[in-house]
Order: C-alpha cells, then structure tokens, then sequence
C-alpha cells in the first residue's frame, strides 16, 4: 500500500469535501480516463482504475470515515484494532468494488468492470449519455456501441457523366481486414461539383457492435470545352456566318440533348442571346424538370476575301449606305 495515492489527491478534491463534490470530481474523472473513450491506452485504463477505487471508498460514508482514521491500511489487514477488521471483512481488499476483467476476445480488448453503489448508474448516465436500464452491480463494455467515423474521398466525373448520371467503379480497402475490392458507385444525373455520393456502411468500423461510419464521395466535374454549366442551365457560343446575320436563317447548335436548329433573325448582332427551353441539365429533385441552354451569337467574320467577293461587298455597303455613315462618323 506504500505506492498507492492518496484517495482525495487521486479525485483532485481536499479532505473536507462533500459527498456531493465527491461525485462532481468521480464523474469529471471517469469521463475523462474511462477506456472506451481511450482505447488501447494502458495508462488510462490504469488511471480509471484508480479514480474508480478512490471514489468507492469516499462516496460510501463508512468506509470513507475508516479511510481518514486508518487511511489505505483501513483495507489491506494492516490497522490495528477491530475497526480495521471491520474494514477487511466488509470492504474485502478492493474485491468488493468488482475489479477490473480482461478477454481475449477481440485481440484482448473486452474488459469488465464492476462497481457498488446505487449511484453508479446516474454517473455512467452521465458519462456515456445512454439510458441504462439494468442497473450496475456490473456493466460490460460491449454494450457501449460506438459508431464508426464517415470518410470523405474526391472523385472526378465528366461534363456528361454528371448531366446524365452514370456507373463508376472505384477501388476501396476494408479498414478493418486491409483487402482492397472494387464496388460500383452510382452517380446519379444532375449531380454538380461540391456534391457528395453516400456509400452506407463503408466508413471506418464501429466499435462493441456500433454501426460502421459512411464514405462521402466528394464530386469534381471535369469542364467541357465547348459549354459552361450554372446551375441547372447550360451556356454555349454560336458562331453564325456573317451573311446569316444579315440575311437571317438558321445555325445548328449542339446541345446536351443533341443538335438544334435555332433561328437567327435578320440583323442579328454579336452578343444576342438565345434561349433554347428545357435543353439544360435534369433536376436531382426532380427528373421531369430541366434547365434551360442559353447561346450567345458570334458573327464571323470572313479573314480571306477574294477580288470579286469586295467588289460584291463594296456595292451591299453602297447600296446600304453604310459608307457614307462610316464617312460621316469618322469625320
């Protein structure tokens, strides 16, 4: 008993303490050191240990009045006196309190512990945030269920892979065997950068039989070239001929959905936007509601121009008057 510590040192409270602040100190204590909140660590398991034997010896008045009279040899036979004996046979060398249990199973990491005291289970209440219904003469830690912890991973999908939704297999390895396998992952249409698949059950294990965390698949969509998305719409570029422009007609734009022959009325200039309804992306929401694809025209204009086709050019803009209007503005 020489290397045991003080009860009231091991709790952090001074020797007057109430029974109330005894309490208040055990519950701050335990929830702290408690294993199943630090799994694996033998010093904290030890120190549970201790806090536990500490306070139940102070919450109990009789042991605690023979524990300030005879100190730790009111418990180990070695007071003097009929009072220590008392002590002995009716706290039992700590054996009264239960002990602490280890089992193999699980690589060794089942433990038990027991305690005495009918307030034990408004603590454990307290430390765990469970309802304990069966009262603690003893309690197993297999019925603490911790569940696992979800994990996040980026995965990338193309412009149309995520207008239209697809099947993507991906690589994963079982955090708790370390075997690597390959499942499909289901990436649903309208899905946008930022958003995230659920894969139920494939996050890190739960502990005591708690339900495993989930993997969060954080989607990236690639861009594709020739469109831009915001949102649910779509926004493309059409370069219409310069004649077409002038004289109006038809151009072709390439949607998601296919090709579409949009109108170009005559005297259309560079920037006019066009709007083509329901040619946009599919709502997740929804699937009977798309968005819209907007084109902007761009007039092209002819680089190379023969002798004969100037000449043509040069009697539109006459008969146009445009030159006289260019005349006049640059004067």
């Amino acid at each position: 008993m020489a290397n045991k510590r003080d009860y009231y040192e091991v709790l952090g409270i001074n020797k007057g303490a109430s029974q109330n602040d005894i309490k208040k100190a055990y519950r701050k204590m335990a929830k702290k050191y408690h294993p199943d909140t630090n799994s694996g660590n033998a010093e904290a398991e030890e120190r549970f240990k201790e806090i536990s034997e500490a306070y139940s010896v102070l919450n109990d008045p009789e042991k605690k009045k023979l524990y300030d009279q005879f100190g730790h040899a009111a418990f180990d036979g070695s007071a003097a006196g009929a009072g220590a004996g008392t002590a002995q046979g009716g706290f039992g060398g700590f054996d009264g309190f239960g002990g602490f249990k280890s089992y193999g199973g699980n690589g060794g990491n089942y433990r038990e512990y027991r305690f005495e005291g009918g307030d034990m289970d408004d603590i454990l209440k307290d430390i765990f945030g469970g309802g304990f219904s069966h009262g603690f003469s003893g309690f197993d830690t297999r019925d603490f269920r911790q569940d696992g912890s979800d994990v996040t991973a980026d995965i990338d999908v193309s412009f149309d892979e995520a207008a239209f939704g697809c099947d993507k297999y991906i690589n994963i390895k079982d955090p708790s065997t370390g075997k690597a396998s390959s499942i499909k992952v289901h990436i649903p249409a309208g899905i946008d950068t930022g958003k995230s698949v659920r894969l139920k059950g494939r996050g890190t294990p739960g502990a005591n039989g708690g339900k495993n965390g989930d993997l969060l698949l954080k989607v990236k969509v690639a861009n594709r070239p020739d469109m831009e998305r915001k949102g649910m719409d779509v926004y493309s570029t059409a370069y219409v001929p310069f004649s077409t422009a002038v004289l109006g007609g038809k151009v072709a734009v390439q949607t998601l959905h296919g090709k579409v022959m949009c109108r170009i009325a005559s005297g259309t200039r560079s920037g006019t936007k066009l709007r083509i309804k329901d040619k946009g992306i599919v709502s997740m929401k929804d699937p009977s509601k798309h968005g819209d694809h907007f084109v902007t025209v761009q007039i092209e204009v002819p680089k190379n121009v023969s002798e004969e086709a100037r000449k043509k050019l040069r009697e539109f803009e006459a008969l146009c008057g445009m030159g006289e209007r260019n005349t006049g503005s640059a004067a």
